[in-house]
């Protein structure tokens, strides 16, 4: 179930950002990009997840 809800929450934080983003530069917005934006935020929390528990368990 986290991996889900981290799936679906980067998934709306990576359309929102990309859509800002493509919207401050005059672009349109492409799909696309927007989910591979919100693959790569998805690796990056699993990754920093696993990182920071690791680190306190070992404290």
């Amino acid at each position: 179930m986290r991996f889900i809800m981290t799936i679906i929450w980067a998934l709306l934080i990576g359309g929102v950002l990309s859509y800002v983003l493509t919207s401050m530069a005059g672009e349109p917005f492409n799909l696309n990009q927007s989910i591979i934006l919100s693959s790569i935020i998805a690796v990056l929390i699993f990754i920093l997840s696993g990182v920071l528990k690791d680190s306190s368990q070992e404290q």
